[in-house]
């Protein structure tokens, strides 16, 4: 023996290695799954927005006649300005809410910041429907923790009918909605705020700048990432809010007094399986499909720019 190690067996040129059948078998499963569960369900709902049905069999073919309705439709118009109504208090009322919780968190010890972002965070665990009928119980005119409140506390002497009257449904649907999904926000804001290079921030208190200026120039610019995800997420969450609603208005199947408290969920809900159209419920859906996918690309590009600049 030489000593010597034998060179590897080149592998003859144009022969192509075969792999055998073994990779296919390993991602059937997955195929599988996503072919039943995912594409078959796409394409149908797909091809299901251009039929009128009477219940899961009947269905006729209308081609876009089922979205020409939408839009002439006024309670489709209504669902669609309180859905947007409630989005744009979601990013301008909800958010800054979140922020200011996790800074005021972020300035304490890691004791106290475990225990409050327990406290926040643990309305988000019972669900929404939970939370509806127990906010439907504090906004009892009478009896209702709320109106009480307003009585001891502003000395208020009218006892508001926060879910029957058509001016305070949407209130009562931002409060409740504020108790749920606040401390949610506020995790996301409180991990991007470890992040934060600390130098920086420092180096903006030697040169003079104020609070305000530091987290405006500095905390904000560092942790945009985030930002932007939470914005979409909450915008995306806003257009699909339905089981809130739903609890918190059940005496009238979640639309409330001059629909106050309809959304565009709801709508789908009541046209697809309780007037029995399915096709024009997988309309609807289609429309808040494609109303997110716009206002989520809206806001990617403008995060973009922000951050160019």
């Amino acid at each position: 023996m030489s000593g010597k190690i034998p060179p590897r067996p080149v592998r003859p040129p144009g022969r192509p290695r075969t792999k055998g059948k073994a990779p296919y078998l390993f991602l059937s499963p997955y195929i599988v799954l996503t072919a039943v569960f995912f594409a078959v369900p796409f394409i149908n709902a797909i091809l299901l927005a251009f039929y009128e049905t009477n219940g899961p069999r009947s269905r006729a073919f209308v081609g876009l006649a089922n979205f020409v309705f939408l839009f002439t439709d006024s309670t489709f118009r209504r669902a669609l300005f309180n859905t947007t109504l409630f989005a744009l208090v979601s990013v301008f009322i909800q958010l800054p809410l979140s922020m200011a919780l996790a800074l005021l968190l972020n300035s304490g010890g890691d004791r106290v910041k475990g225990f409050f972002r327990l406290v926040f965070f643990s309305p988000n665990l019972v669900g929404q429907v939970l939370v509806g009928i127990l906010f439907s119980v504090l906004f009892t005119p009478r009896y209702g923790l709320v109106n009480r409140g307003f009585q001891e506390v502003l000395h208020w002497g009218l006892e508001a009918r926060w879910l029957s009257d058509p001016r305070l449904i949407m209130p009562a649907i931002v409060l409740s909605s504020l108790w749920l999904w606040v401390g949610f926000n506020m995790i996301y804001f409180l991990a991007a705020l470890q992040t934060v290079d600390k130098t920086l921030q420092e180096a903006a208190r030697i040169d003079g700048a104020s609070p305000w200026q530091i987290f405006w120039h500095v905390t904000l610019p560092s942790m945009r990432h985030v930002v932007i995800f939470v914005v979409i997420m909450s915008v995306i969450g806003s257009y699909q809010l339905f089981e809130l609603p739903l609890a918190l208005l059940s005496e009238s199947y979640g639309f409330g007094a001059n629909d106050a408290g309809l959304t565009l969920i709801t709508y789908l809900n009541y046209r697809a399986f309780r007037s029995g159209d399915l096709g024009l419920g997988s309309a609807v859906g289609w429309v808040v499909a494609i109303i997110i996918f716009i206002i989520s690309l809206i806001q990617i590009r403008l995060g973009r720019i922000a951050e160019e600049d």
